[in-house]
């Protein structure tokens, strides 16, 4: 006899403004609780320190969940120069800094324009991407380093929104599997004073935006 699946049979997407400092599936798990339901899952895994748009699909919708993470993607980014980090982002260690020379908009602007159109990126060590059934970033917490092979990611777009005097604010449009703080320490690398990311927020997932997005606290 089949065992009975618990829960109750909701079905349909539900666009989640994920918070800070909390991981997609500790999100996703929150959101099933909430409602109760018997089958969900999440299209493309935000990191602990990004925001924004998490598609959870329930029931029949997790039948199409794979659309979604093949789907482009767009986001709101921090770059901060002048300091490099072992993880790409602010949630990781100093690992160098370097004097962030008085950068003009069109400086950024060029150095921008290298990385639009389809480019090649070198995935994190701190990634889920396995490596013999690990994932790296597990790898990466042990000090060790594996050769990654370059991968080949389309960046459709990529906006300069502003600039101050630690850095700048970038939106990018971009195919599935580019990292945003990859991009951020090759365009840090090419200005020639490094760089990290401080701040990312997902704007868009294929054809949902966050213009339909509810926060955890709402849904309580």
């Amino acid at each position: 006899m089949a065992r009975r699946r618990q829960g109750l049979p909701v079905n349909g997407v539900l666009l989640l403004d994920k918070p800070a400092g909390m991981s997609s599936n500790h999100a996703l798990q929150r959101v099933r609780r909430l409602f109760q339901a018997q089958k969900a899952g999440h299209t493309g895994t935000l990191d602990p320190m990004a925001t924004g748009l998490l598609p959870v699909c329930f029931g029949e919708a997790t039948k199409f969940s794979s659309y979604l993470l093949d789907a482009d993607k767009c986001y709101r980014t921090y770059v901060r120069l002048g300091e490099i980090t072992d993880t790409g982002d602010a949630e990781g260690a100093v690992v160098e800094r370097r004097s962030v020379a008085g950068f003009t908009d069109t400086d950024i602007e060029r150095a921008l324009a290298s990385f639009r159109g389809e480019i090649k990126q070198v995935p994190p060590m701190y990634s889920a991407l396995k490596h013999q059934g690990r994932p790296l970033y597990e790898l990466a917490r042990q000090g060790k380093t594996i050769e990654r092979a370059p991968r080949p990611v389309t960046v459709y777009d990529m906006r300069l929104l502003g600039r101050d005097a630690s850095g700048f604010e970038l939106e990018v449009a971009c195919s599935k599997g580019t990292y945003i703080r990859t991009l951020a320490e090759d365009i840090g690398h090419a200005l020639g004073c490094g760089a990290h990311i401080t701040a990312l927020r997902r704007l868009r997932t294929g054809t949902f935006d966050d213009s339909g997005m509810v926060s955890l606290e709402t849904l309580a």
